[in-house]
């Protein structure tokens, strides 16, 4: 029998991505103590195609919030390329979220729910977490959304 968060991956129909690697000098994740640590991750689906744009300026909420659910499914690759299994992720303790958007676009909060949502729909109580959303000028690649985590892990 595999792992139970990847039984509900699938029964939601969802598919992880590969983990993306870095493209600077810095790592993907990092262990300290029982937490890990889990780079901003970019909007990009499985065959690495990016949702790219501002929200408030051609991007609406539904298109944001699926651009946060692919940074919250990448999240999720990089847990288990650094975990092994996605049943030792204890609890999502944090995200920030970052949104590139017009100086106008205050929903940033909507935005972001579409990685909280996901979250807590793959991981129920365990993905529940902090979070913050914060609007930017821009985002590395024109990606619409970028997000970061960090996640308390058993064992």
């Amino acid at each position: 029998m595999g792992s139970m968060t990847e039984e509900r991956l699938i029964a939601l129909g969802l598919e992880l991505p590969p983990a993306p690697a870095p493209v600077g000098n810095y790592v993907a994740h990092a262990h300290a103590g029982s937490l890990l640590f889990i780079s901003g991750q970019l909007a990009r689906d499985g065959q690495g195609r990016l949702v790219a744009g501002r929200l408030g300026a051609g991007l609406g909420i539904p298109e944001g919030q699926a651009a946060a659910r692919l940074c919250a499914l990448n999240i999720l690759a990089q847990a288990k390329a650094a975990l092994g299994d996605l049943d030792r992720i204890a609890q999502v303790v944090r995200l920030t979220g970052f949104v590139a958007c017009e100086p106008g676009f205050v929903d940033q909060p909507q935005v972001v729910n579409g990685a909280s949502d996901l979250l807590v729909e793959v991981l129920g109580a365990r993905g529940m977490h902090t979070r913050a959303a914060v609007g930017v000028a821009s985002l590395p690649a024109g990606s619409a959304v970028e997000i970061d985590a960090v996640i308390a892990v058993l064992g």
